[in-house]
């Protein structure tokens, strides 16, 4: 029962704590060891995390086409007494696994599942090595994070059934968030509407979560489609209309452009089509863009000088021109009581135990690609992420969009190595070894016990909702950047993930012939330069 501002919304959410949501009364003793117990069992239950962190590694599914991974994922969640609900919002990868108890909060935990376009890399070797050369692969660390969310989830349900605790886990992917391109569908359609937290986990290297507006961008992503007319190059070139000329203009003048944008936004554009063969004039063309910007305002205000170029383009040219939103991602703002809650258990759980092999790796890929810093893996933990006070521009995620719908925070758990280029081969090679193995039970440990927390500490869902209504919504207000006829674009990557597939799919983990995926490679841990 989501805790509104309304008059009735209010009433309900006194009814709610006074009796629905009351669960059994706990000192914090008690609390504290079962918190102690949940961890245990995320602990007992590692060699499962390692499995499923190395199977999701070796499908290197992209975005849209996440097929493999969500048969995998939704099949073990099913045998563990989840429903499972699929096709959402019209996505056929996207999913949503519930599993309740009764009455009481209802908890959203979600990450991320797609790889990244020629990332394919073998696991635990410190150079440029793909697996099938130009493929997808695992550089941005997806396969890791649903697994450590099922890790916790499947301790927390051992504890909730045993305590008869009540309450509701829901466990969902985010499906292409390399195109930024399902959940804002989810939060138009209303699967967040019912939701009283939401804890988003997030590969990184080194456990962590803030509160506040965080660094980075929202972005709106625009294709641009021209249509002109055919001719022949050579003998009637003036009977043609070129789009591709018009496509070209639009992105000449937003080059022009960028020299008076503010120094926050920032913006990327690629072809998508530029035409058949030099001898015919391009009947068809399009170009496809990010704009980013640190607030809402920004995004849409870049949005609308690109829909000008883009007409005026049309008009020197003489061809037509539509556009269609491809993704959306608000920037993010996330929840201080979470992220303190959240942020005690990060300090008991601390950070995993780094053997030499581990370091010895990861100083190895740092000097490969250049990094600043030669130090290898984290040993100190991070401080708790404070409030960004002045903005900074860089990446988006999709996640700010359910983070304007309920309380939310993204934690960040070692499973990577400091100091890489992100979007590239080098952020594979950890993500089937055991870096990424110990950093998802660390951060599946501490999702466990924040669950654990707000499922016996009343007070702390109701203050996460009062920072929420009266302190992040107080100046800005969620505005959906997607209209109702605006669908998902669940045909991108096909023809690449299709491509590749065949040869990919000699490459799967067999689970039930290699304890790792390294073993069933061949690779000796670690395999660094002579």
């Amino acid at each position: 029962m989501k805790q509104r501002t309304t008059l009735c919304a209010f009433a309900c959410c006194v009814f709610a704590l006074s009796g629905v949501y009351a669960q059994k009364k706990r000192s914090n003793k008690q609390i504290e060891k079962l918190k102690t117990e949940v961890a245990t069992i995320v602990e007992e239950n590692k060699k499962q995390s390692q499995v499923m962190v190395d199977k999701i590694f070796s499908f290197s599914e992209l975005g849209f086409q996440e097929v493999e991974s969500s048969k995998y994922l939704t099949g073990i969640l099913a045998e563990n007494g989840f429903e499972i609900e699929n096709s959402i919002s019209g996505i056929p990868t996207a999913w949503f696994a519930t599993w309740s108890n009764g009455e009481g909060p209802t908890i959203a935990l979600g990450s991320d599942v797609d790889c990244i376009p020629k990332a394919s890399q073998y696991p635990g070797v410190a150079y440029h090595k793909p697996i099938v050369e130009g493929a997808p692969g695992h550089g941005e660390g997806h396969n890791s994070g649903i697994p450590m969310n099922i890790s916790s989830a499947l301790a927390v349900k051992k504890i909730m059934e045993r305590e008869n605790i009540g309450g509701t886990l829901l466990v969902w992917p985010g499906i292409a968030e390399e195109l930024v391109a399902a959940k804002a569908w989810y939060v138009r359609d209303g699967r967040f509407d019912d939701i009283d937290m939401c804890i988003f986990t997030h590969v990184g290297n080194n456990l962590g979560v803030s509160y506040g507006p965080t660094r980075g961008t929202g972005l709106i992503s625009v294709e641009y489609a021209f249509d002109g007319e055919a001719a022949h190059s050579a003998g009637s070139p003036w009977r043609g209309k070129s789009a591709l000329d018009a496509a070209e203009l639009m992105n000449i003048a937003w080059n022009y452009k960028r020299e008076h944008l503010h120094p926050l936004k920032r913006s990327h554009s690629i072809f998508t089509d530029s035409g058949d063969q030099p001898n015919v004039v391009p009947s068809k063309a399009a170009i496809w863009f990010y704009f980013r910007d640190i607030k809402y305002e920004g995004i849409m205000e870049m949005y609308a000088m690109a829909n000008d170029m883009a007409k005026g383009a049309a008009l020197m040219t003489g061809t037509t021109m539509t556009s269609k939103v491809l993704g959306t991602a608000w920037p993010r703002h996330y929840n201080k009581v979470i992220a303190e809650t959240m942020y005690s258990n990060i300090k008991e759980v601390g950070l995993p135990e780094w053997s030499d092999a581990d370091q010895q790796l990861a100083k190895a890929v740092q000097t490969e690609v250049n990094s600043e810093k030669i130090e290898g893996l984290p040993v100190k933990l991070d401080e708790l992420g404070l409030p960004v006070i002045e903005p900074i521009s860089g990446g988006s995620d999709d996640i700010g969009d359910i983070s304007w719908k309920v309380p939310t925070v993204t934690l960040r758990y070692p499973s990577n190595i400091p100091g890489l280029q992100g979007h590239h081969w080098s952020n594979a090679i950890a993500m089937a070894t055991p870096i990424a193995h110990k950093g998802v039970v660390a951060g599946a440990k501490v999702e466990a016990m924040t669950i654990i927390d707000f499922l016996l500490k009343p007070d702390l869902m109701k203050g996460a909702w009062d920072y929420f209504n009266n302190e992040q919504q107080k100046e800005t207000k969620y505005q959906p950047m997607i209209s109702e006829s605006d669908m998902p674009p669940i045909y991108l990557n096909k023809d690449k993930q299709d491509q590749f597939r065949p040869e990919l799919e000699k490459f799967y983990y067999d689970e039930s012939k290699y304890d790792t995926y390294l073993e069933q490679l061949g690779i000796e841990y670690p395999t660094l330069k002579e």
